[in-house]
């Protein structure tokens, strides 16, 4: 897909209206990783050096009218300014501050509060999705879109502002899109892919999608258990999407079909509850106790899958094989993560949870080949779906 870069765009001394995707996470008001903050810094620093002023927009979470004060950009401005080591002024108002834009002068930055806080940024009804997009457009010259993670959504900021100015894709939607297209076109081989997470809805589209492209697909996190499921095994307590059983069951069929290695975990680490501090214990995927619940993929597993992954030349990933936040239920994911860490090629890790799992897990974002800022936008361009934030601006 030919997306136009900054590079095609007169930027300088210009106003850029810049959406970002700044939905980091915040707990008690403290950013616990920043990693989306950063991924924007290329673009800004780029623009700063055009001696463009800069308006930025951007989301937090998926705000209900009564939680804004738990999912504002307040936060986000105060770290993004100690990152460039300058102010970053912030607008509590969204709409109505064309004064305040315009008074903007070379090299000052203002983010302005979370845009989904207006039900205009994500309404079915294209009309109030323009009338908001009209209005954003009048504080600046051009559009640059930079907000990977929001561009599979079509919502004012993503799609119709960037029809309404002449606009580009920022430095991170670029990159993005260059490592997602060479997983898509001619990826080095042997291609492996480790999928995890909480659901098989999620990923059924990708799986399907890749199913002929890949060598190795590697399942592990909670949607596990659907397959092992589909395979006629016990779960006990274990998450279970019961209606996919019977797409997964031809998932599986197809991948034997097409040679490709599908590899399910042979041990699961279970717990009685879902709880930091329950006792695990490890047991063979054929005998879950009926009174236990699955929440990581067992060692055995773990070593089995970076064994696979290791002989693999690119490696894309997306989600943890267990739940990583909980010290008990870790080992998968960090065993995953360690050896994407050492692949001869390329390891894509692919947004969302995983790429804060491996932060949490004590891994730098330069210890893989790329880590994706959007989960889903990734996931769907995999899928092979068109993505309305690219059309926008291609």
């Amino acid at each position: 897909m030919g997306i136009k870069t900054l590079s095609q765009l007169d930027l300088q001394n210009k106003r850029v209206v810049l959406r970002c995707d700044l939905n980091v996470p915040i707990k008690d008001g403290v950013i616990t990783d920043d990693g989306r903050i950063r991924a924007s810094l290329s673009t800004i620093k780029k623009l700063l050096a055009n001696n463009c002023s800069i308006v930025i927009v951007a989301h937090l979470g998926r705000p209900k009218a009564d939680q804004k004060s738990n999912f504002s950009l307040a936060p986000v401005a105060k770290r993004l300014g100690e990152l460039l080591k300058r102010d970053v002024a912030f607008s509590p108002e969204i709409t109505g501050i064309k004064q305040k834009t315009d008074s903007l002068q070379s090299g000052q930055i203002l983010l302005i509060e979370n845009i989904r806080f207006l039900a205009a940024e994500t309404s079915k009804d294209e009309s109030e999705r323009n009338a908001l997009a009209a209005e954003l457009a009048t504080y600046g010259h051009l559009y640059v879109a930079d907000g990977f993670g929001a561009v599979h959504r079509k919502h004012a900021s993503v799609f119709e502002l960037a029809k309404l100015m002449p606009h580009a894709a920022g430095d991170l939607i670029s990159a993005e899109v260059q490592v997602l297209e060479s997983l898509s076109t001619n990826p080095k081989r042997p291609y492996g892919v480790v999928l995890g997470g909480a659901k098989v809805s999620d990923k059924i589209g990708v799986i399907s999608n890749l199913l002929d492209k890949v060598d190795l697909i590697a399942i592990g996190g909670g949607m596990v258990f659907t397959f092992l499921a589909a395979q006629g095994k016990e779960i006990g307590k274990s998450l279970v999407e019961k209606d996919l059983i019977p797409i997964v069951q031809d998932l599986l069929k197809r991948a034997a079909a097409l040679g490709v290695k599908l590899i399910l975990p042979t041990d699961i680490v279970v717990a009685k509850e879902f709880d930091a501090e329950s006792n695990p214990m490890t047991v063979s995927s054929d005998e879950i106790p009926r009174d236990q619940m699955g929440l990581d993929i067992g060692p055995n597993s773990a070593r089995y899958f970076a064994e696979e992954l290791g002989k693999c030349k690119t490696v894309f990933w997306n989600g943890p094989m267990g739940v990583f936040e909980f010290e008990n239920f870790s080992n998968g994911t960090r065993v995953v993560a360690k050896a994407l860490s050492k692949i001869d090629g390329i390891s894509v890790v692919g947004g969302g949870d995983s790429a804060a799992a491996v932060r949490k897990l004590g891994f730098k974002d330069q210890d893989f080949g790329y880590i994706s800022t959007g989960g889903g936008a990734s996931l769907e361009y995999l899928e092979g779906k068109e993505l309305p934030g690219l059309m926008a601006i291609s």
